[in-house]
């Protein structure tokens, strides 16, 4: 008789997709909507993009923001945990972005240029918080303020998830996010993380991995739930 097997929340959208193709293969082509910095041919709008901030159009720089503004949000929520910190670290890299204009030379896409930053800022904000907890923690006896989470998430499952995820590498969880909350093709995340596809295919293999035994029952549990 077969074991109880907890649902991995990412399983379920991945197993229709491998019914369908099998083995998930990144496309070569470029889907509306996306980008892919290891592409020779750099979208037309995003070169486009990249020109006219260059130039100092102001107009360019909202355009970024329309287009990509709520996904940078959202990544860096990931990354850094609550909305305030993530609502600066856009700005943050929106100032970098303007600063280091002049350094864009095409290499990758405009855009995944700009999520490079935006992660890069990410990890800075993270060293930065664990360096004042560590001084905060040495200098006094006060209990450290608990993070806001998103509302309407389900506490058992949010918490379960969090826990899992917060015992990954911060590579593991990264990647992880990246591609299985953000969407992101393993195309992208090598060029925002400055790895190569592979690597990033492999550590996401490693990271479903830790959390599948990390989340689900032990078998002689799930043997006692039959």
């Amino acid at each position: 008789m077969a074991t109880m097997r907890l649902a991995l929340p990412w399983e379920a959208r991945i197993s229709g997709e491998e019914r369908q193709r099998g083995t998930r293969v990144e496309s070569s082509e470029n889907p509306s909507g996306s980008f892919a910095p290891s592409s020779s041919e750099v979208p037309a709008e995003d070169a486009a993009l990249a020109a006219a901030c260059q130039a100092g159009d102001l107009r360019a720089y909202e355009r970024l923001y329309s287009l990509h503004g709520r996904r940078m949000k959202n990544i860096a929520r990931n990354l850094l945990g609550n909305p305030i910190d993530a609502e600066d670290a856009v700005q943050e890299t929106f100032l970098k972005v303007q600063r280091g204009i002049a350094t864009f030379r095409g290499q990758s896409s405009f855009v995944t240029w700009t999520f490079r930053i935006l992660i890069n800022t990410c990890y800075d904000a993270r060293r930065s918080r664990m360096r004042k907890k560590e001084v905060t923690s040495e200098g006094t006896e006060e209990s450290p303020v608990p993070e806001q989470r998103a509302p309407g998430a389900h506490p058992y499952l949010r918490l379960a998830l969090e826990r899992a995820l917060a015992n990954l590498t911060r590579h593991q969880r990264d990647v992880f996010l990246l591609y299985e909350v953000e969407g992101f093709r393993h195309a992208e995340i090598a060029g925002m993380l400055e790895i190569t596809e592979t690597a990033s295919k492999n550590t996401l293999f490693q990271a479903k991995k830790n959390l599948r035994v990390m989340l689900e029952p032990p078998r002689n549990q799930a043997a006692e739930a039959r």
